[in-house]
């Protein structure tokens, strides 16, 4: 997009580094995006004191779900053209940022989803546990959603203005990852994926989705909060 100001990049974070967040998004803003970080209730409070963002917090930890919610509808009272999910903890490139954001302004999807299996590198760089879950989450996740992605759980989204005024998460935990496709789904969205590379350091590994919350996942989408 011509006009880098009109996209806001929402970030959860909780229990995170402030020098990892720092690093995230040092390169989303000398891109000139607007970087809106939502504290989840994190028992202390992160400080980025002295860079330009919008800092929001929750009191308590609701969930990411939640997190991204709460800047959507900050991007949406702002004037927000697209809006872009994008993780704290360095997985993410924002290099894929552009290249999403003309597939949004070309009218070619309303919402860009990121894959990890679309390139062999990137799916080569997955460690294998995760690479295994990740694959049979799609098969679950296809299945009750209706919407077959190759990569089901990943945090890398773009949404236009119209994407971003159809969706509205109610599942505040990690449930919200397919509650979104529901929503496409339900609102005729047009969506397409790309290939993104996500970097798998010890950091974000220790803090990365468990198999327990793979299965806490499922039993939301079965007791079918909004199915």
């Amino acid at each position: 997009m011509e006009n880098p100001s009109g996209v806001f990049i929402i970030v959860p974070c909780y229990r995170e580094k402030a020098s990892v967040v720092r690093a995230s998004v040092a390169p989303l803003i000398a891109a000139g995006y607007r970087v809106v970080l939502v504290d989840d209730g994190s028992p202390e409070p992160l400080d980025l004191s002295g860079m330009p963002v919008v800092l929001l917090r929750h009191v308590v930890n609701r969930g990411q779900g939640a997190a991204l919610q709460t800047g959507a509808e900050y991007a949406l009272r702002n004037g927000a053209d697209a809006v872009v999910h994008f993780d704290a903890d360095g997985q993410h490139d924002a290099s894929a940022i552009p290249d999403a954001l003309a597939m949004i302004e070309s009218g070619e999807a309303d919402v860009v989803l990121g894959s990890r299996f679309l390139r062999k590198d990137d799916w080569e760089a997955i460690p294998s546990k995760r690479r295994r879950m990740l694959r049979f989450a799609r098969v679950v996740n296809g299945l009750l959603t209706g919407v077959w992605l190759s990569d089901a759980h990943n945090g890398f989204r773009v949404l236009s203005r119209k994407a971003l005024e159809a969706i509205e998460l109610k599942e505040d935990r990690m449930a919200h990852a397919s509650e979104i496709l529901v929503q496409i789904r339900k609102a005729g969205l047009c969506w397409k994926e790309m290939p993104v590379h996500v970097a798998y350091t010890d950091y974000s590994v220790g803090k990365g989705q468990r198999l327990g919350g793979a299965f806490e996942i499922l039993m939301d989408l079965m007791l079918g909060r909004w199915l």
